[in-house]
């Protein structure tokens, strides 16, 4: 039971509202109220739980209210430097942008040509100038850009599923990140699932009997997902996508690829396929990501036949699905990149291509900035993250940190300003340099000396 002696010193709002960390403040008041009331409630939780038996005056409760309010209302997402060694780090937002991406956002947020035609005066589309850009890099017949990969695959199957369904190997029902299964994804517009085979094997046979009329309603579409996130070895079996592609051209079916990655190759590792052979192995239509390996803003991409990109363009659905202005703007100086004759300048590019040698000039340097020893620069494995190439490592050079509070600093490092987010092997604190710009090595080199300031560190 809740000690109502402690609950009755909670604060009650207007003395709150009257305290001096409250009072001149730019906000509207009733956003400050609401937010005393959420800190308010919290406290009163917390008490009634038997979680605190502190209870903060209104001085020290309105403090807190400040400190929610500072933070809600500060730019956000923020910009972090990423030492994690993983290139594609999804929860800090994947690809980096590249600087001609950034200034093409800049200039699309304001009033924008998006649907105007400037010669005509005409309404024109937003797709009108993205469209035969990324036909022509990707090689495709056409080509198409909703607002995620995800989405892609929801409008693909949605549109071609009907009335039949799809058919999904059960060695491909892929589940991506927050618990999100590609067959929920595919299956969420209404459009049937035809699940064949094993989780280890799955035959043309099984395809074969999907399509087969005599089963009553046979499937309409085939769907092909690539195991983006991880890898099966040992007894199994999966049908090549040509095998598949014939198989589909034969029964009058659609044949979807869902890549995921967005890879065009260039210098990227090359074990992971591309757009344009999925096209080249018979796909239909192929879905990938504008992220990723494409190293644009977060879209999704459908290309492939003119036929059946129309069909799904025109469908009620893609409307729902597509991208703003600044994805556009972004994701079209991301795709000039990739026209260029000698390859992409692009962050992610960038930091695969960079060598082992220049990734421990930097270390040192750092290193000895910090006043550690040659010691504390460290071979270590990097990889690209972000669902693709799984298990792929590539070698990096880290600065180690040997500390009995790798934890705290970690913590330090992520609430400091930059916000700078390392990992953490065998008690130690590295910062991976494969995922750092060399333009931030001075800012991660001074807020690792804040972050330290206070924190026992040995080596």
């Amino acid at each position: 039971m809740a000690d109502q002696a402690l609950l009755a010193r909670v604060p009650k709002m207007d003395r709150v509202l009257a305290a001096a960390a409250l009072l001149d403040l730019p906000w509207r008041r009733e956003l400050v109220r609401r937010m005393a009331e959420r800190e308010l409630d919290d406290l009163r939780r917390r008490v009634k739980s038997g979680e605190t038996r502190d209870v903060p005056d209104a001085d020290g409760i309105a403090t807190a209210v400040r400190r929610r309010l500072d933070a809600l209302l500060g730019l956000h997402p923020r910009r972090v430097i990423n030492a994690t060694g993983v290139l594609l780090h999804t929860n800090l937002g994947r690809a980096p942008i590249g600087a001609p991406a950034i200034a093409a956002a800049a200039q699309a947020a304001g009033y924008c040509d998006l649907e105007v035609e400037l010669d005509s005066g005409r309404r024109g589309s937003r797709f009108a100038w993205i469209r035969p850009l990324l036909s022509a890099v990707i090689r495709a017949e056409d080509a198409h850009v909703v607002n995620n990969n995800a989405a892609a695959l929801l409008l693909a199957c949605t549109v071609l599923g009907h009335p039949g369904g799809v058919v999904l190997s059960n060695g491909q029902m892929v589940e991506i990140g927050d618990g999100f299964r590609v067959a929920t994804m595919a299956g969420a517009g209404g459009c049937r699932i035809v699940p064949v085979g094993s989780t280890n094997r799955t035959h043309l046979s099984d395809y074969e009997a999907a399509l087969d009329p005599a089963r009553g309603q046979p499937a309409s579409a085939l769907l092909w997902v690539h195991l983006s996130n991880f890898a099966q070895s040992g007894y199994v079996a999966e049908v090549p996508l040509t095998d598949l592609a014939a198989l589909a051209r034969a029964r009058g079916v659609p044949l979807v690829a869902d890549l995921g990655s967005g890879s065009l190759g260039g210098n990227l590792p090359d074990r992971e396929p591309t757009i344009v052979e999925y096209l080249e192995q018979g796909a239909d239509l192929v879905l990938a990501s504008g992220d990723k390996l494409l190293g644009g803003p977060q879209a999704g991409i459908v290309a492939g036949k003119a036929t059946l990109v129309e069909k799904l363009r025109r469908h009620p659905m893609a409307r729902a699905l597509r991208p703003d202005k600044v994805t556009l703007a972004a994701l079209h100086a991301t795709l000039v990149e990739h026209a260029k004759a000698d390859g992409p300048d692009l962050p992610l590019h960038r930091m695969v291509a960079a060598s082992v040698d220049d990734l421990r000039v930097r270390a040192r340097r750092i290193a000895a900035w910090l006043g550690l020893g040659e010691s504390a620069v460290i071979a270590c494995d990097a990889t690209i993250g972000g669902g693709s190439l799984p298990g792929d490592r590539m070698d990096s050079v880290a600065v180690r940190i040997e500390t009995a509070h790798a934890d705290g600093l970690a913590k330090r490092l992520r609430t400091g300003d930059p916000p700078v987010v390392g990992r953490i092997e065998d008690d130690a604190l590295l910062l991976d340099l494969r995922t750092v710009e060399p333009a931030d090595d001075d800012a991660l080199a001074n807020a690792v000396a804040r972050a330290a300031e206070g924190v026992g560190r040995g080596g």
